[in-house]
C-alpha cells in the first residue's frame, strides 16, 4: 500500500463500503477499478454502491440516464 498524504481527508469523503485495502487510496483505487473495467463505488449513490456491481451500466442506471 502506498503512502498518501491525504489518505485521512480522502477516508472523510469515501462512501465505499466494500472491505479493500485501497479505502483513501483514490488514485490507487480508480486504478484497479479501471484495469477491471469497472467504476469505483464512491461513484454511485449509497443504494447503487451497495449493489457491489460496478458496471458502467449500473452507473447509468443508478444515476438515471438508462
Amino acid at each position: 500500500m502506498a503512502d498518501c498524504p491525504n489518505r485521512e481527508k480522502n477516508l472523510e469523503h469515501c462512501t465505499c463500503t466494500y472491505p479493500c485495502d485501497k479505502h483513501g487510496l483514490c488514485c490507487e483505487c480508480v486504478a484497479a477499478h479501471r484495469d477491471k473495467g469497472q467504476v469505483p463505488g464512491c461513484f454511485f449513490t449509497q443504494k447503487g454502491e451497495a449493489t457491489y456491481d460496478r458496471s458502467i451500466a449500473a452507473l447509468a442506471r443508478d444515476h438515471g440516464l438508462i
